[in-house]
């Protein structure tokens, strides 16, 4: 039996990839060889819970980028399908749809639309509603058949569900013979969809439409959206007028007729941002010109196209694993990724945000991952959706080795933590030195010109000239900023090197009067707990925190 799980895999036979698919990886055979068969195991994996057992174990548009991505990887390498990998293999139904249902091809970008609307005239644009197809056949005016789109040419008979439906017009006002295609959907209350996305609603009408009783209720939930009348007129608005007058409104509210590509742009973003009764994932365009229904094939016609909306949800594949250590320590694994669109954007890494996750999760580089915008800005993991065989060793730093005491010079693992304490030092939050940034800093270390946090108070023009990219001007600029750092006051200094914070900033006095605090001495000051005092206590009283206090001291900084 054929569901719209399966039409993606026949559009895959015929179509460009879609714009979230990538190149090819750089791949030995035997590791392409294993990764396909991996991915293949776990799309039959869908596929049986979906066909067999009603039961969605992934959205419907992961679902989808997974085919693509399998399709992708065969095409790489020169894989044909297998037979095991085709849905359609078990979806031919026994019913034979009087016309054939077509397919839509995808226009992947804005040139490719406008194109396509550039080359045509008399044209519509509608919701590309997001349900499962379906043929209906009329026998003077009666509703005789419902049949499931299969494969595009056979499908299941539908009819005794069908007649459940208060959405799909049982007895037509006048007693003709008519042959409709269209989309049950489920119905959605006020449903916007670019915010909260296809919410399954196909896998839910197909999950109700393979069960051998549909309930009143279901039944109730379901809507139609007539989208094809084979061997009606060749006027859409004349199509949309009979269509009303016999009970299919929904395809003249939800039809347009346009001219421009800016027309469709406007109409696409309007349908995804604004209320409307179904689940959408883009829109149609069609031209009025079109095949007569005798010549109608189980492929994509000339005479309409799919224009996608942006995945919500992306699936991604994690190149490598790497580990950011921030300046206090922490650390923040990152997940690098092959380039994917959200929401017209190139992702190309994520955040875990900490290491507990990152463990509790065992993501590894060849894994595949769910990706989405946290606030429509944010990437962020949702889940790992397939692991990858054998598991690839990553090279984890211990926690331990790494707190808001260490790495204040460069030591083997400690080049990072560094970094990011002298990006702070010199950043608005610390001395607010113009000019000095991340880069600067690295340079400077790869010189070998830095080796600790403060080292570059007594960097000169004749260490400068031997860096690589460091100029006459450049150099005069950058050390002017550096010397400036001399000015700066007090409590600007020890923020900078990266003092514990307090609440009601109880820092007066100089060094050694701060220094010379113990932890009750710390806990005694309004406002400091326990925790805070400790850690006070042990800044001040670090070994390597105090020889910084005698180089500032000796270079004449305020308060040292």
């Amino acid at each position: 039996m054929m569901t719209p799980r399966l039409l993606t895999y026949l559009l895959l036979m015929l179509f460009p990839l879609a714009p979230w698919a990538q190149g090819c990886p750089d791949w030995p055979a035997d590791k392409a060889r294993d990764e396909i068969s991996a991915l293949q195991r776990q799309i039959s994996l869908w596929d049986d819970s979906y066909h067999r057992l009603g039961q969605s174990l992934i959205s419907d548009e992961l679902y989808d980028q997974a085919r693509w991505r399998l399709e992708q990887w065969r095409g790489c390498f020169a894989q044909a399908p297998s037979a095991a990998g085709n849905p359609l293999s078990s979806a031919r139904g026994s019913v034979a749809h009087p016309v054939p249902h077509t397919g839509l091809e995808k226009r992947v970008n804005d040139r490719a639309v406008a194109d396509w609307i550039q080359a045509r005239s008399d044209l519509w644009i509608q919701p590309k509603v997001d349900g499962v197809a379906v043929t209906l056949v009329y026998r003077a005016g009666r509703l005789a058949q419902v049949i499931s789109r299969g494969d595009g040419l056979f499908g299941q008979d539908w009819t005794a569900s069908a007649r459940k439906i208060p959405g799909i017009v049982q007895q037509l006002p006048e007693a003709i013979d008519l042959l409709l295609q269209g989309e049950l959907y489920w119905r959605l209350e006020a449903h916007i969809q670019g915010e909260t996305g296809g919410l399954n609603a196909r896998s839910k009408i197909s999950g109700l439409m393979n069960r051998q009783q549909l309930s009143d209720a279901d039944a109730a939930g379901i809507g139609l959206f007539i989208w094809a009348w084979p061997q009606g007129p060749a006027d859409i608005r004349q199509q949309l007028d009979s269509l009303a007058h016999w009970g299919f409104v929904d395809s003249r509210r939800y039809s347009q007729p346009i001219g421009t590509f800016e027309q469709a742009r406007h109409w696409r973003a309007f349908w995804l941002g604004h209320p409307l009764p179904f689940a959408t994932d883009g829109v149609v365009l069609h031209q009025s010109q079109r095949a007569p229904a005798s010549r109608w094939q189980a492929s994509a016609p000339y005479w309409a196209v799919a224009w996608k909306y942006p995945v919500i949800k992306a699936l991604a594949h994690v190149r490598q694993v790497r580990f950011k250590i921030g300046r206090t320590g922490r650390i923040t694994p990152i997940l690098e990724l092959d380039p994917v669109l959200l929401d017209d954007r190139q992702i190309k890494r994520v955040s875990l945000g900490s290491l507990k996750r990152w463990q509790a999760l065992d993501i590894r580089p060849g894994d595949q991952v769910s990706i989405s915008l946290a606030g429509q800005v944010i990437p962020r993991l949702d889940q790992v959706i397939l692991r990858s065989y054998p598991r690839v060793d990553v090279a984890v730093p211990l926690a331990s080795d790494f707190h808001h005491l260490s790495c204040w010079r460069l030591a083997p693992a400690c080049e990072e933590q560094l970094l990011a304490r002298l990006t702070w030092l010199s950043g608005k939050q610390g001395l607010d030195l113009p000019h000095i940034g991340r880069e600067t800093w690295s340079n400077l270390i790869q010189a070998g010109q830095i080796n600790g946090l403060v080292d570059w108070l007594n960097l000169d023009e004749t260490e400068l000239a031997t860096i690589d990219g460091f100029g006459d001007r450049s150099s005069a600029r950058l050390l002017a900023s550096l010397r400036s750092a001399r000015q700066r006051p007090f409590a600007q200094w020890l923020t900078a090197l990266g003092v514990p914070p307090t609440a009601r900033n109880n820092l007066a006095g100089g060094w050694h009067a701060l220094a010379a605090r113990d932890t009750q001495a710390w806990q005694a000051e309004a406002g400091i707990g326990p925790g805070r005092a400790a850690q006070l206590s042990a800044f001040f009283r670090d070994p390597q925190v105090v020889a910084m206090s005698e180089t500032l001291r000796a270079a004449g900084i305020d308060g040292f």
